[in-house]
């Protein structure tokens, strides 16, 4: 049967916080570009070494980067089809296209 008190778990004087999305979502967001339908989502930085595509230079190891993938592919994310990229090398490849493939 209920006390009638109310719960100590929740501070009701105080307001909630507004929800943040990028946090709830791990970062993820889908972009739309004329190459294509991407998932992209923001890395803080990882302990390996990959090559960006858009300038074929190295991202180092703990650099904060974009890692992206495309999302209208048949079988949707697939790990070999990620690729790291560098957040400006991300944002210009509309104008540099990938140096290998």
């Amino acid at each position: 049967m209920p006390t009638g008190r109310r719960s100590s778990k929740r501070p009701y004087a105080h307001e909630s916080r507004p929800l943040d999305v990028d946090r709830a979502t791990g970062g993820r967001r889908a972009e739309s570009a004329d190459d294509g339908e991407w998932v992209v989502q923001s890395v803080r930085g990882s302990d390996r070494l990959y090559r960006c595509p858009g300038c074929d230079q190295p991202v180092a190891p703990g650099t904060a980067h974009v890692v992206a993938w495309r999302s209208d592919g048949l079988f949707g994310e697939a790990v070999d089809d990620r690729r790291h990229w560098h957040s400006s090398c991300w944002q210009a490849r509309s104008r540099r296209r990938p140096t290998r493939r």
